[in-house]
């Protein structure tokens, strides 16, 4: 069975893992783990105990956020 990966890039991802927001924000990533704790969080999305930062709704959080 071959299966191709494609490498999408960050910028065009939709929803990004801890370790990838962490880059494309430039946030450390026990910031984000702390920012996303609440399960009511606009901007994540739970996968079981897996969590992704939904990108344009994290981006329009820090565009109207004074500071974190």
């Amino acid at each position: 069975m071959n299966i191709k990966v494609d490498n999408v890039p960050l910028w065009e991802k939709s929803n990004l893992t801890i370790d990838e927001a962490a880059v494309y924000f430039n946030i450390g990533t026990k910031k984000l783990r702390a920012m996303t704790e609440s399960e009511s969080c606009p901007y994540v999305l739970w996968i079981g105990n897996k969590r992704l930062i939904k990108r344009k709704e994290f981006e329009e959080y820090l565009r109207k956020t004074y500071s974190i």
